[in-house]
């Protein structure tokens, strides 16, 4: 029969102060009569095991008493009665050995609680009444619910706090055993089975009556739930500090200092009072007699130094004892910890060691992770990705590509955090033999910390594109800690790996020191300026230090100098930026995903400006959005004249300087309004509308307005398409002149061995060519001998600046033939691609950068390899496309017609007829 089937139980009263919880068991002595009547329902009753309403008493009525107890009888109020269903498991006789038989001896009731129940009506007071075990209704309360998430949560780590500190304060190793399997039991137990753990617990501790009697009469599952919380943190609080003022007084007392036991105790004690009124508030002094013991702030600077120094090494022995047991990180800390006691305060090496300790708990090792953080509930919840995406579009305008990568990224984050929160799930409603066979299948401790490993991202791009905010948006998308490492000249490799404890005032590496500012394992650490890292000396090579830090098949066990213990470092989120790659080391280079940021396009920058800068730069200089407001035209003048920049640090202090110069404006303004209150002098107007013309009045001469008209079609100079060493693309012009000479080619402007070999090759296949193109009268003759003997200059202005490349090949061949043939091209064209003997154009890289660098110099027309039609498809914005033509070429036939025009060059080609016989 089921239990929730029966209306009417039997009464059970039990004297004060008794309670039963659901799932405990208790032993109660009652009368004879009583035990009669309990024998007469078990002989009427179908169970061998009969079912009694359990009612706890009140406390017995004391006029004197102002305590408030609850009654749960009804006899003093009009409210529901609550109790326990308990089955009745032993009844008993007792009968004393030395004592005579009585003929009516008392019996032991053994009592097993089932079930909450709830009396409708209240009971009499009379004992009558209670003897009689009368048939009364009960209710019976709904089925329990699963709890909350954040209730459940808050639950075990209440109840795990407290069954620890239960089992340190345990004095007999069997008791302390209990409590520890019972804490492995709270971590495994469901959300579905907190309730039934929560009785449980209850009735093990000791706790007072009205604890126990508020957790019986509360019905819900939650409420409940918050309760026994309470009651968990409450009775680790007591225990806590029952045990630190034993301590500190056994500390302290020795055989010399038995006379101060009583005064070390009220020392103790007035520590603890201290700690409770840190804010400020004054303590009442102790009793007289007892000086020395101020703790109101008036105490001696040694005496507070001291306390605080114990204080500190209690907080360290705290962390070192919060460490995941069995862990590397635990072992050595009980291993310093255990020299650091041995050695004397006042020495070196006392302080070493304490350093070190200190390092070594404040780093968050997985052990301090296990539980679900917010972040986790973050990516988990629905709109992640929207926000995330959000989060990218508000602090930057365009990159999309990069954005793509980075919602790529957050969406695989997303996916493996739910598949392992349903693994987890379904691992704890697994039976205990199943789960230790898989403990067993997976020793090592990491495998249960395993995560999602972040990955290596390289942002490569020119200065002011916006590298260094995107992990700043990362970090926010996430919501992880941000931590940004300058790696610009760092030529020592302890800087990345840490100094040996042997070394004189030896710490950690910048990796480490990170770690500890985040204070999280899973941060997003940006390693800046990756490009400009020393080269390898007699301090290490630090760029072969990093290859351990950015590979993720290692990184979990990063292994620093001076904490000397495997550091993971695998679900840290690194990200890399650099403005070229021709300094960075293949092996370091073969670990990061390569995301290129090649440039903004002018559309990109007004929107940038309108967004970002301009407000900025208006909050900055205390104007108003009324007091400096900029036309289209005038932002585009700044952009296009006086900032030709792949990123917008030029345009931001462009117009810092407008800013200012109204500022100055606005205030001789108000000055003039104030002379004018005095006299009757009229001030001049305030315009704070810029426009266009008032640019150059603003910010001088524009600098790159005389570019423009300095290109002009001139035999021997075409333009060409670069890269400069910080990653922005423009154009070159390529010039080349004949002097009387012998038949050689010189070059000049700083070039390298590669583009040097590019002018052998388009000199090459000129000379192979010239008759075809009409320089020669007949094949065989070389163009610079004959009829004169010439000199060929080909010359790459800047000559400060360092070339290289194999991308000239094109525009040198083409300077060449417009050289020897006379003809020019346009003024608005340029070309990039490198070139082969056979007269094929082979493709080459940087075309985004190339192509945008072009867009802002006004170039209308480009020659590029037909390989690099795709890259300007995906790459290239559309608007930047629309305004700009392209020839793709695969010969150099086709680019000489591209660039001089279709039949300008007379082409003199032969038809070879070759005659064939079987």
């Amino acid at each position: 029969m089921a239990l929730s089937s029966t209306p009417r139980l039997p009464v059970l009263p039990l004297p004060f102060p008794l309670i039963l919880l659901p799932t405990a068991r208790l032993t109660v002595p009652i009368s004879r009569e009583l035990a009669e009547r309990l024998q007469t329902i078990l002989h009427d009753s179908d169970s061998s095991q009969p079912i009694v309403a359990a009612i706890p008493l009140p406390p017995p009525t004391d006029r004197s008493n102002t305590t408030n107890f609850p009654s749960p009888l009804g006899i003093r109020t009009a409210g529901p009665v609550h109790g326990t269903a308990a089955r009745v498991v032993r009844l008993v006789p007792v009968r004393g050995l030395s004592a005579p038989v009585s003929p009516r001896p008392p019996y032991i009731l053994s009592l097993h609680g089932l079930i909450r129940i709830c009396l409708a009506q209240p009971l009499d007071s009379d004992s009558q009444v209670a003897d009689s075990l009368s048939e009364r209704p009960v209710h019976y309360p709904p089925a329990d619910q699963a709890p909350s998430h954040e209730v459940a949560a808050a639950f075990k780590d209440a109840a795990l706090r407290m069954l620890d500190r239960l089992a340190k304060d345990s004095m007999h190793s069997q008791r302390k055993d209990d409590w520890l399997r019972v804490s492995v039991i709270v971590e495994d137990v469901p959300d579905h089975r907190l309730p039934w753990m929560a009785d449980v617990l209850v009735a093990a501790i000791n706790c007072d009556y009205t604890d126990k009697f508020a957790l019986l009469s509360t019905v819900t599952v939650e409420d409940r739930l918050r309760r026994a919380t309470e009651l968990f943190i409450k009775q680790t609080s007591i225990s806590e500090v029952s045990h630190k003022i034993a301590n500190a007084v056994d500390e302290s007392l020795s055989r010399q200092q038995k006379e101060y036991f009583l005064r070390q105790q009220l020392a103790a004690i007035q520590r603890e009072l201290q700690s409770l009124y840190t804010t400020g508030n004054a303590v009442p002094a102790g009793p007289p007699g007892s000086p020395g013991l101020k703790v109101g702030g008036s105490g001696s600077e040694p005496d507070d130094d001291e306390q605080a120094d114990a204080d500190d090494l209690a907080d360290l022995k705290k962390k070192i004892e919060a460490l995941e047991a069995g862990s590397e990180e635990r072992r050595i800390g009980v291993r310093e910890w255990r020299r650091l006691r041995r050695i004397p305060q006042g020495s070196v090496e006392n302080g070493v060691i304490r350093t070190y300790l200190e390092w070594l708990t404040s780093l968050p090792w997985p052990s301090a992770t296990r539980s679900p953080s917010a972040n986790e509930e973050r990516i988990q919840d629905s709109g992640f990705l929207a926000k995330a995406r959000a989060q990218l579009d508000a602090d930057h305008f365009g990159l999309d590509q990069v954005k793509r990568r980075l919602i790529e990224y957050l969406a695989v984050l997303r996916l493996r955090s739910m598949v392992e929160a349903a693994s987890q799930a379904s691992v704890s409603q697994q039976p205990m033999p199943q789960l230790a066979a898989k403990s067993a299948q997976c020793p090592d401790q990491n495998c249960a910390r395993k995560g999602v490993k972040g990955p290596i991202l390289l942002f490569v791009g020119p200065p002011g594109t916006g590298k260094t905010s995107l992990g700043q948006s990362i970090a926010k998308a996430l919501g992880r800690p941000f931590q940004r490492i300058s790696l610009g000249g760092v030529r020592d490799e302890a800087e990345i790996r840490g100094h040996r404890r042997t070394y004189v005032a030896s710490g950690p590496g910048l990796i480490v020191q990170a770690l500890r500012k985040a204070g999280r394992i899973d941060p997003v650490i940006l390693l800046d300026e990756i490009d400009k890292v020393g080269q390898s000396n007699f301090h290490g090579d630090p760029a072969a230090a990093l290859l351990e830090v950015l590979d993720p098949e290692q990184n979990h066990a990063f292994n620093d100098h001076y904490i000397n213990v495997p550091v993971d470092l695998s679900r840290v989120l690194f990200i890399c930026t650099s403005n070229t790659l021709d300094s960075v080391s293949a092996p370091l280079l073969d670990r990061c995903e390569v995301v290129e940021l090649s440039g903004y396009t002018y559309d990109e920058k007004m929107h940038i400006a309108r967004r970002y800068l301009l407000p900025k730069q208006l909050m900055a200089n205390g104007l108003s959005e009324s007091s400096l407001v900029l036309t289209d035209d005038a932002l585009l003048r700044i952009a296009t004249l006086y900032t030709r920049e792949a990123g917008v640090r030029g345009l931001e202090r462009a117009l810092s300087t407008v800013a200012r110069f109204k500022a100055v404006e606005w205030v001789n303004h108000l000055d003039s309004l104030a002379c004018k209150e005095r006299s009757n002098a009229v001030p001049k107007g305030w315009q704070s509308r810029v426009e266009g013309e008032d640019i150059e009045r603003m910010l001088g001469v524009p600098r790159w307005d005389g570019e423009e008209r300095e290109r002009e079609e001139k035999i021997g100079v075409v333009y060409g398409l670069v890269v400069t060493g910080l990653g922005e693309g423009g154009i070159m012009p390529v010039e080349s002149t004949a002097v009387p000479g012998t038949g050689r080619l010189k070059l000049t402007g700083s070039l390298g061995d590669v583009i040097k070999e590019s002018g052998e090759i388009a000199l090459s296949w000129v000379k192979a060519h010239a008759f075809d193109l009409g320089i020669t009268a007949s094949k065989g003759i070389d163009p610079l001998k004959v009829p004169d003997l010439i000199d060929i200059h080909l010359h790459l202005p800047a000559g400060a600046q360092k070339k290289d490349g194999p991308s000239a090949g094109v525009a040198m061949t083409c300077a060449l033939v417009s050289l020897l043939t006379g003809v020019t091209t346009s003024r608005d064209m340029a070309m990039t691609g490198e070139i082969t003997l056979r007269g094929r154009v082979t493709p080459v890289g940087g075309i985004k950068m190339k192509v945008l660098g072009a867009h802002r110099a006004k170039v209308l027309k480009i020659v590029l390899p037909w390989a690099n039609k795709r890259d300007v498809e995906r790459e290239v914005p559309l608007e930047v496309r629309q305004q700009m033509q392209f020839y793709f070429v695969q010969t150099i036939d086709e680019a000489l017609e591209a660039a001089f025009g279709k039949g300008v060059l007379g082409w003199k080609r032969e038809v070879m007829l070759m005659e064939g016989r079987l």
